[in-house]
Parts: structure tokens; C-alpha cells; sequence
């Protein structure tokens, strides 16, 4: 697979992750280019923007290009010719969006050409848009972006998202790039909602660019007035100093070696507003020795001018002494990244920082270090603005280039001080964009639950069968439960049971007093219930033990006689008999009016009572009482796997 960004790190082939605050770009031709077409395309795209960025205050890069011959892939295969690019960008994120609103006319400038942007984020383009994106695209199969199948590309000045089985299938760069143009139109695009929440957010741009930057009339010596003059956009690397500065480079801004003097000048700077936000915003005591204006007499601006002048110029001292010692030695980002993979490998074997063994380690890997391409690389990078400093100060300048001339007051400052109002308004837009969202989701999903009811319970009614009720219970009742829940009981008959009928006697004669048995058979049990059954030899005994299995039988029947006798008897003075439905009661009524009193005895004594008619009569009644909220009966009936339909007419 063709990786997007190979040349974007020394490092890019075992890193797992994109450096922080870095947007990353690629620009694809349509038709694989030569290296002279591809240089064609690389000078006509910078001039064509130059225009738009001659202008503007980097936060820390500049917009660049390079051409990139793509290398090769994972998997060996071929490269892409391409051109590269990315832009560190900081805490300025309106740097960030400008890069994607220059891509976008990039785009739109040269038809043949599709970019993909990204950041350490991933494709943030998504993630701006992720409101309105199908819920495939939103899942990210893979953290590691520089790798990773592009899903959404910049074409024709719209946004595209690749297809859903290329992402799936982790198809390469050229593949879908192929796949894009001969598609390309409304099929790719990835629709109004989406364009809407870009163009929001790119919609301002250029003008937004120019009105991040500021102009700040300060009072500096005489070598930053130099500097400033000639590379204007130096400016961020000196306020990127003294933003950033720590204990050590403290020192350097403490002795002013190369940006001392007592030579002050008043110029007009150009930054931008996050930069000139930075230096506000932060306390800092001028060095001893250096020329500072006092607060007195009520001068606040011009006291406001000498303090901005001063972090300016100390940034400056910090960030040109700081790259000139990493600039000798070409130790920066490359060679942490060196070190630590030299941890990862164990190559210091898990010995002690500062141990005798490895500081001889560490020396043998610095030696190895400077001895690499990667170490004359670095060194040229981070030595770049040391030679260009030393290369402006080399030649002629005075005081008198720098008087004279009329420097226009600082910009006004207020948004600094209501920031906090653009700020709500921004996240008050986004909460609004998020419980717009939420409501459209829960509508849809309010909207599914109710067609999924109606059909359910049209299905319901259609095909519900009271029959249904009966047979679920019937099936439930004969299973016996576990830990497991409900299950058929093994090797086991469920019509047979133990039943202790002596205890249950004894259970009813303590209620219903002595029950009418001959007292032989009383002496027979009891004799029976104290015979020694370890005398089985004797004949006599056997007759015994027979006996009383004959009183114990005619014991249970006589029992079962006086019990339901008691039953009926105590029962026929009350209303329930009148509550069960028998099984004369579901005829066609074919013989009312012609039976009497005695035939109405005679049914409620020999017409069985249908036990499955009183229980589906008995589960309905108790769900219709529900109201339609949870209750037993719904519940039990939902374990049986049996719904009832809703009781929308209060008809049962």
C-alpha cells in the first residue's frame, strides 16, 4: 500500500503517530508525470497562491511544497510522484484552516488534481463533518494515518468520500484515486450538509487570514530592528522563543550576548494575533542591564511598546542561541526520535542513566549519530535561521536607517479582552449543532420504535390465537427450573410425586378434628409404624406389614373423601363456584330457557370446570388492567415468547 506521507518524518516508516499541531497534505496529478512535468506543476501551483500568502504571518511554517518521487510502499511496490507539504501551525488553528481553504483552490484552479489533508487527528475533515456522515465512514479500522486508506479526498473544490468497500478492504492510494476519477461527480460527493459545516469554517478565508494579523508598533534595539526588516516572518520564531523559553535558554536571554546593545529603536511589527496574545499574556522581568522604559509619568503606551520590544528581542537571543548549540551538535527532534528507538531495541540493556557503562554506550551511539546523513540534515535545519540572522547582521546597518520615519500607533486590542464572548458564541454553535443531532437521532429512532409497534401490533392482532396463551402455560408449568432457569426435567416422570399422606392427616385432623375411621384401622397403622422391620423371618409379622399397607390405602381414600367433602361443603356457601366457566357454558346455549332449577344444580355438580378457558379468561383481564404499562401479566407472558396486542378501544 502507497503510503501518503513517507517523506514527512525521517522516522515515517516504524512511527505509529503524526507530530502534534501539524497539518499534512498531498497533491495527486491525474496522469503519472515525468520529473519535469512534475517540476512544471510544483512552480505553477506556488505562483498561482503566492498572492494569497505573500501577505500573511505564519505561525511557525510557511505554506511549501516539495516534489516527491513516492518512493516505494509496504509492500514493495511502486511509489506515486506526488507533491508534499505541511505546515506546523501551533496554537494558531485559524493557520490550519487556511492551509485546507488554499487546497480547496488549489483544486479549483487545477482541475486535474486531487489532495488529501490531514493532521495528528486523522482526517479532520471528518471529524469537522461528523454530524452528517454515515455511520460506517465515522468507525476509524485503523489509528495508524499515515498508512491508512484515505476516506475522504478534495477534488474539484468539493470534498469526495472513497467508496465503502475500498476503506474496508484497506485498498491503496493509486487504487483509489483510479476508483475517484472515474467516478467523479455527484456519486463521490459527500453532500450539502457536509460542504455547509466546511465552507463555515473556510468560507471567511482570505479575508479572515488578514484580519489575524496585527500590526504592533514596539521599541527594540537596533539588531532585531535589522532582523525584522529584511525577514519580517522571523517574528514567529522569536515569539516561539520566548513563549516556549525554560531554565536554559533563560540564561542566554539573561547575558544578551547577540541581541543586546543600548541602541533602541521604535519600528512597527506584523504578527499574528495569537503571537501578539502570547506575549501579552505573560509576565516576564526584563534582564539586568538591559535598557528598559520606566512607568513613570504616565506614559502606558510607550511603556507597553518598550515591554513588547523586550520579550521580542529576548526571544530572539533564546531561539538564536538554542539552534546554534543544537545546530553544532545535530541533536533536535531526529535525534530524540534516534534515542528512543535505541531504548525500544534495548540497546542500553537496561542499565542506569549516568552508569559508567552507559555514558560509553551513549558516546558510541552519538558518534554513530554525527556519522550519519541524518545528523548533517538535521544540523542544516535547525542552523537555517542561525546562518540567516548572521548573514543580516553581517552587513552595514545604523540607527540612522530606522529614524526619521513615521510608525503608525499599534492596532486596536480589544478583542484580546472580549474574546471570551466569540469564544461562547463559537461553543454555543457547536452545543447547537450537537442537540441538533441528538434530536434528529432520537426522532429517527422514536419514528422506527413506532412503525416497529404498529407492525407488531397489527402482526399481533392478525394472527393472535387465545389457544396460544393455554399452550405456552401448560408447556411452562411442566418444566422445572435451575440455576439455568426453565428446563425439562431428565429420566424423570412428572405425573408421579412423593406425598407423605400420614403428615397430612395429621395436618387436617389438628384443623378438622378426628376424621370417622374404625379404630382398628388407627391401631393397625399405629401398630404398623412400630413394627421392627428387621424380624422379617416371621410370618406373623409379614401379616402385619400387609395389614397395615391395606389400612394406609383405605386411610388415603377415606381422607381424600372427608376432605373434599369439607371442601364442597365450605365452598357452596360462598360466590366462587359462580367465578369458573364450565365447559356447558361455551356451548351454543341450544337447551336455555328449558332446563330448571335441578338441571342448573346438576351442571354446577357434574360439569368440570375448563381450566384453560378460566386461565386465558384470568391472564387477560389482568393485562388489560395494566393500562398499557409493565405488570405481571405482560411479563409473564413475554417469557412464554407470547405478545398481546395493545387494548386501543378498551374492549376486551
Amino acid at each position: 500500500m502507497e503510503t501518503l506521507f513517507s517523506d514527512a518524518d525521517p522516522f515515517s516508516a516504524t512511527a505509529t503517530t503524526l507530530p502534534d499541531d501539524t497539518v499534512f497534505f498531498s497533491i495527486f496529478p491525474d496522469s503519472t508525470l515525468s520529473p519535469s512535468s512534475l517540476l512544471s506543476l510544483h512552480l505553477a501551483i506556488l505562483d498561482s497562491i503566492a498572492p494569497l500568502t505573500a501577505s500573511h504571518i505564519w505561525q511557525h511554517d510557511p505554506f511549501t511544497l516539495s516534489i516527491s518521487d513516492g518512493g516505494s510502499d509496504g509492500g514493495g511496490g511502486a511509489g506515486l510522484p506526488c507533491l508534499r507539504g505541511s505546515v506546523r501551525f501551533g496554537d494558531n488553528v485559524d493557520d490550519e484552516w487556511f492551509v485546507v481553504w488554499l487546497l480547496f483552490e488549489i483544486t479549483r484552479r487545477f482541475k486535474d488534481l486531487t489532495v488529501h489533508v490531514c493532521d495528528s487527528d486523522g482526517e479532520f475533515l471528518l471529524i469537522e463533518s461528523a454530524f452528517h456522515l454515515p455511520n460506517w465512514l465515522s468507525k476509524n479500522p485503523n489509528p495508524n494515518f499515515v498508512t491508512n486508506t484515505p476516506r475522504c479526498l478534495i477534488r474539484g473544490g468539493k470534498v469526495h468520500i472513497v467508496g465503502r468497500d475500498l476503506v474496508e478492504r484497506g485498498a491503496g492510494v493509486r487504487e483509489v484515486l483510479n476508483w475517484l476519477i472515474e467516478r467523479e461527480g455527484k456519486e463521490t460527493e459527500a453532500g450539502e450538509a457536509v460542504e455547509r459545516v466546511i465552507g463555515r469554517r473556510i468560507g471567511e478565508y482570505p479575508e479572515r487570514a488578514r484580519k489575524g494579523v496585527c500590526r504592533v508598533r514596539v521599541r527594540v534595539p537596533v539588531t532585531v530592528a535589522r532582523v525584522l526588516r529584511e525577514e519580517p516572518a522571523m517574528v514567529g520564531l522569536a515569539v516561539e522563543g520566548f513563549y516556549d523559553r525554560d531554565v536554559d535558554t533563560m540564561r542566554y536571554a539573561a547575558r544578551m550576548e547577540r541581541f543586546g546593545g543600548h541602541e533602541m529603536v521604535v519600528v512597527g511589527v506584523r504578527m499574528s494575533r495569537v503571537m501578539y496574545a502570547q506575549l501579552m499574556m505573560q509576565r516576564f522581568q526584563a534582564p539586568k542591564g538591559y535598557p528598559m522604559v520606566t512607568r513613570a509619568g504616565g506614559d502606558g503606551v510607550g511603556f507597553k511598546e518598550a515591554e513588547l520590544g523586550m520579550k521580542i528581542a529576548c526571544g530572539f537571543e533564546m531561539v538564536y542561541q538554542q539552534r546554534k548549540k543544537k545546530g553544532e551538535e545535530g541533536k533536535g527532534e531526529t535525534w530524540k526520535a534516534f534515542e528512543a528507538s535505541l531504548e525500544r531495541n534495548g540497546y542500553f540493556r537496561g542499565l542506569l542513566p549516568g552508569s559508567e557503562e552507559y555514558n560509553w554506550l551513549m558516546r558510541n551511539a552519538e558518534s554513530y549519530y554525527r556519522k550519519s546523513s541524518l545528523h548533517k540534515r538535521t544540523s542544516e535545519i535547525l542552523s537555517a535561521p542561525v546562518r540567516r540572522i548572521d548573514e543580516i547582521l553581517a552587513l552595514p546597518y545604523s540607527v540612522d536607517d530606522f529614524t526619521g520615519t513615521d510608525v503608525p500607533p499599534s492596532d486596536d486590542d480589544s478583542w484580546l479582552y472580549s474574546a471570551e464572548d466569540e469564544l461562547n458564541a463559537a461553543l454555543m454553535e457547536r452545543q447547537q449543532e450537537m442537540d441538533l443531532y441528538e434530536q434528529t437521532k432520537k426522532s429517527k429512532k422514536q419514528g422506527k420504535k413506532k412503525d416497529d409497534e404498529q407492525t407488531s401490533s397489527s402482526g399481533s392482532v392478525n394472527n393472535f390465537d387465545p389457544v396460544d396463551i393455554a399452550r405456552s402455560m401448560q408447556a411452562f408449568v411442566k418444566k422445572v427450573s435451575s440455576y439455568q432457569g426453565a428446563e425439562v426435567p431428565e429420566n424423570r416422570d412428572l405425573d408421579e410425586g412423593d406425598f407423605d399422606a400420614d403428615r397430612l392427616i395429621k395436618e387436617m385432623e389438628s384443623v378438622l378434628g378426628p376424621l370417622e375411621k374404625e379404630d382398628a384401622d388407627s391401631d393397625d397403622i399405629e401398630e404398623g409404624l412400630s413394627l421392627d422391620m428387621d424380624s422379617d423371618e416371621s410370618d406373623d409379622e409379614m401379616n402385619d406389614v400387609a395389614d397395615w399397607e391395606e389400612g394406609h390405602e383405605a386411610g388415603k381414600e377415606s381422607f381424600l373423601k372427608t376432605y373434599s367433602d369439607v371442601l364442597n361443603k365450605e365452598l357452596n356457601t360462598t360466590t366462587l363456584k359462580k367465578s369458573f366457566i364450565r365447559a356447558s357454558d361455551l356451548s351454543d346455549n341450544k337447551d336455555e330457557g328449558t332446563s330448571g332449577a335441578m338441571d342448573e344444580d346438576r351442571d354446577e355438580v357434574f360439569t368440570p370446570v375448563d381450566v384453560d378457558v378460566n386461565l386465558v379468561q384470568n391472564i387477560l383481564d389482568s393485562f388489560y388492567s395494566q393500562q398499557g404499562l409493565p405488570g405481571p401479566a405482560s411479563n409473564l407472558l413475554g417469557l412464554m415468547g407470547v405478545q398481546l396486542p395493545r387494548d386501543t378501544n378498551n374492549d376486551k
